[in-house]
């Protein structure tokens, strides 16, 4: 019995990769199949489709149809030289949506995919049906910026090895408590490219996240927040994220904050931080969350 009252089943769920041409680029996405309504995720900022394997695992597939997205720039995805605007990304969700000819879905996405998750639904609610928000504050600041510097430093070098480059990322600060798992290992390995000599870079570029980020920050994210009328639920990660000694991405005061402005939210804390809680256990509270949501949504 999840910790939200909802058991999973934990079915097994065929993952297939599958990419769609629309919008003057290729979209590749992960199809995890599953039962019940279609999930669309979008990873955090610099992140890739793999990074809700932890959530797979912990049964997702049990209560959703999943489909989890590298966004353009990302994972397997083309990167264009320009065109990383939340505009760009929306229209890349709704052609993803009109090439498999589905109306209306359940929205969700982590840090980044949340903050995209918010944008579809204030803006084409005719297609978002309800929204799975993780970790994602209704607001910008620059200081957030600093919060991720470790993960956005690693953009754009080259590393000697896989293990180097691994090595590099383990010691991280968000990873200082441990946590450390296979599927957060998988999600890391799709983040890079390994060249012939056995050189290891980050798929994605700093230009284009650069891009992401200045997109983000011109947007009236609390006046865009209430305006979204969709049920909702905003799952937070209360553990500290970035340097020693530094608070949650996302407060609970800020979350109740956004919460508030928007007609119909809940908010529901997880385990873990902003990256360690989508894996392990952090992974089973996140998931037998959304289970209970959706399945509200069916009583």
């Amino acid at each position: 019995m999840g910790r939200h009252g909802c058991s999973l089943g934990h079915l097994a769920v065929s993952t297939t990769d599958r990419f769609v041409e629309m919008n003057g680029i290729r979209l590749h996405y992960l199809d995890h199949g599953g039962t019940g309504p279609t999930l669309v995720l979008a990873p955090g900022l610099t992140a890739n489709a793999h990074s809700f394997g932890g959530l797979m695992r912990a049964g997702l597939g049990d209560v959703a149809h999943v489909l989890a997205l590298d966004m353009r720039g990302r994972g397997q995805s083309d990167a264009p030289a320009t065109g990383y605007t939340m505009e760009d990304h929306a229209g890349d969700v709704l052609g993803l949506l009109d090439a498999l000819e589905l109306e209306r879905i359940v929205m969700g996405g982590h840090s980044f995919g949340g903050l995209l998750t918010y944008w579809l639904a204030a803006n084409h609610p005719d297609r978002v049906e309800r929204c799975v928000v993780i970790d994602a504050p209704a607001a910008i600041v620059p200081a957030l910026v600093v919060q991720v510097q470790p993960s956005l430093d690693r953009l754009g070098r080259v590393y000697p090895s896989w293990d180097a480059y691994i090595a590099l990322v383990r010691s991280m600060p968000y990873f200082a408590d441990g946590g450390w798992d296979a599927d957060l290992e998988r999600y890391f390995r799709a983040d890079v490219v390994v060249h012939p000599d056995g050189t290891v870079q980050a798929r994605c570029r700093p230009e284009h996240i650069e891009q992401v980020i200045e997109g983000e920050i011109v947007v009236d994210w609390p006046a865009l927040s209430a305006r979204i009328e969709q049920p909702t639920l905003l799952v937070r990660a209360p553990g500290s994220f970035g340097p020693p000694g530094s608070p949650p991405l996302l407060t609970r005061e800020d979350a109740d904050a956004t919460a508030a402005r928007m007609a119909d939210c809940t908010v529901v804390d997880g385990v873990g931080n902003h990256i360690t809680f989508m894996f392990g256990e952090g992974a089973q509270v996140l998931t037998g969350a959304v289970a209970a949501f959706l399945a509200g949504s069916r009583s």
